[in-house]
């Protein structure tokens, strides 16, 4: 008997509780980022197979798990 023919056609959903951690593991904010920026990730996506949100997320994680300091230099310019 293959997986298709063990399948139920209907599923009581009823007595379901929702996952208690499923808000822990992420969180929706809304951010700007530049076109650039946001192409760059886009690009890096399709060539990786991985959606661009969750590659930007994945970027992020790690300089936060590895504790990157950004170094940025505000010289005027003349």
């Amino acid at each position: 008997m293959g997986k298709a023919e063990t399948m139920k056609k209907e599923y009581d959903f009823s007595r379901a509780r929702k996952n208690p951690y499923a808000k822990r593991l992420k969180k929706q904010i809304t951010i700007r980022l530049d076109e650039p920026t946001i192409e760059y990730f886009k690009r890096v996506a399709e060539l990786s197979g991985i959606p661009y949100q969750t590659l930007i997320n994945l970027y992020l994680r790690d300089c936060a798990q590895k504790g990157r300091k950004l170094s940025m230099d505000w010289r005027a310019s003349a």
